[in-house]
C-alpha cells in the first residue's frame, strides 16, 4: 500500500489551506516538514500501559504473529483492530501484532520468510513471483481495487479518454497507484506520453484543491473523501471497470504454507470473522478503531468516520461471491497486464499466485 492514509491527508489539506497565501516554496517546505514528522512517528501500536505497580500478563500459550500492513495506523485497518480487540485471533491461538511500513519492503520480508504475513495487492504478488519471491495470496480483503484517478467535477474528467493532454499527480512510478494509473490509461489506448505525469508524493488533496494538477491518483477512500468533507465535489475513474486485478488481501509464502498450513488457516479464519463482524457492527468497529488510533478522534473524528464508512464498501463481497475468494481469470488478467506494460519480464503462471484453499 503506497499511500499516506486519510487522517494525514486531512492534516495536509488543512495545512495547505492555512498557508495558501504563502509563496509556493514556503508551502512545500511546510509539507516536507509535516511528512517527515509523520514518517518518524510511524511505529507499531503498543499495548496499553498497565496500571502503576502491576506487571502486564503475557499469555505464553498464544503464537505470536506479525502482520505487515499499510504505512501508518488508520481506521482503514479496523478489521484487524476488531480481530485483536474482540479476541478473534486469540480464539485461534494467535497473538497478532500490526507492523506499519511499505508494501515493497514487506514483499521482500515475506518472500524470504522473515515475516509470515502481509497485506498486499495482486499486482505486488505478481511482481514478487516474477522476482523469484515465493509469495502467495491466500485471502481477499478488499473486494475491488482501491486506487482511483480523481479530479474536481468542474474539470470534466469522467472516463479514461478524458485524461488525454491532462496533468496527473501521482506519488511516483511505483506501487498500486502506478499500476492503476497505467491500467486506466490503457483502457483509453493512452500512454504516459499522452499525459503529463507529475510526481507529487502524497500531497494529492492539496494538489487537486489548489489546481496544481488536473487529476491525481489516490486511494478512493482518501483524497476524494477528504475533499468531500471540505465541500469539493470530485469525479473518480476506477480500475475495476476496465481491468480485472485482485485487490488487497492476505499474503504469505510457500514455506509457511508447506510447514504450517494450520497457522495460515487460523489467520484466515480469524480475519474473515473480524471482517464480517466489522460489516455487521460498524459503529462498534469504528469505536474500536479509535482506541487503536486515538488521533483519528476528537476534531478528526468526523473526517475519519467518513473514511471508515467509505471503506466498508471495499470489504463487502459482491452479491453471491463468498468472502475472501478470488478467481483464476482475475489473476491471469493481472499477470498478463504486468508483463504487457513491462513491470515484469515474463508471464507468471496465474495458478502460482493464489489459493482459495483456506477460504472455502
Amino acid at each position: 500500500m503506497d499511500y499516506i492514509v486519510g487522517n494525514t491527508n486531512s492534516l495536509l489539506f488543512k495545512l495547505f489551506i492555512l498557508t495558501r497565501k504563502q509563496p509556493m516554496f514556503h508551502r512545500l517546505s511546510i509539507f516536507v516538514f509535516l511528512l517527515l514528522f509523520v514518517i518518524t512517528g510511524c511505529t507499531p501500536i503498543a499495548p496499553a500501559p498497565a496500571s502503576e505497580g502491576s506487571v502486564p500478563a503475557v499469555d505464553t500459550s498464544l503464537t505470536p504473529v506479525t502482520l505487515g500492513v499499510g504505512f501508518i495506523p488508520n481506521v482503514q485497518f479496523a478489521t484487524f483492530y476488531v480481530g485483536v480487540a474482540k479476541g478473534f485471533y486469540a480464539e485461534e491461538g494467535l497473538e497478532v501484532t500490526l507492523d506499519y511500513g511499505f508494501e515493497d519492503d514487506y514483499l521482500k520480508l515475506v518472500g524470504v520468510n522473515e515475516l509470515q504475513f502481509m497485506v498486499g495487492s495482486g499486482d505486488q504478488v505478481v511482481l514478487g513471483r516474477a522476482q523469484g519471491l515465493p509469495v502467495r495470496y491466500v485471502m481477499n480483503w478488499y473486494t475491488k481495487y482501491p486506487v482511483v484517478i480523481f479530479a474536481k467535477s468542474a474539470v470534466g474528467i469522467t472516463e479514461p479518454a478524458d485524461l488525454a493532454g491532462k496533468s496527473i499527480g501521482i506519488p511516483g512510478p511505483f506501487g498500486a497507484s502506478y499500476v492503476a494509473f497505467r491500467g486506466i490509461l490503457e483502457a483509453a489506448n493512452l500512454t504516459e506520453a499522452d499525459v503529463t505525469m507529475e510526481s507529487i508524493g502524497f500531497t494529492q488533496v492539496a494538489a487537486i484543491s489548489e489546481d496544481l494538477v488536473d487529476a491525481a491518483v489516490d486511494y478512493g477512500v482518501n483524497g476524494p473523501v477528504v475533499l468531500a468533507q471540505a465541500g469539493i465535489e470530485t469525479t473518480q475513474i476506477t480500475l475495476d471497470g476496465h481491468l480485472q486485478m485482485p485487490a488487497n488481501g492476505l499474503v504469505t509464502n510457500e514455506t509457511t504454507l508447506q510447514d504450517d498450513p494450520d497457522l495460515v488457516a487460523k489467520m484466515v479464519r480469524a480475519t474473515l470473522k473480524a471482517t464480517q463482524y466489522t460489516l455487521d457492527n460498524p459503529d462498534e468497529a469504528f469505536a474500536i478503531a479509535l482506541e487503536f488510533v486515538p488521533e483519528a478522534g476528537g476534531d478528526n473524528e468526523a473526517a475519519n468516520r467518513a473514511i471508515f464508512d467509505a471503506v466498508l464498501e471495499y470489504w463487502t463481497p459482491a452479491a453471491g461471491q463468498p468472502m475472501g475468494v478470488t478467481d483464476l481469470p482475475a489473476w491471469q488478467s493481472a499477470a498478463e497486464f504486468m508483463q504487457r506494460i513491462g513491470l515484469v519480464d515474463t508471464l507468471v503462471p496465474a495458478e502460482e499466485l493464489f489459493t482459495n484453499e483456506f477460504v472455502q
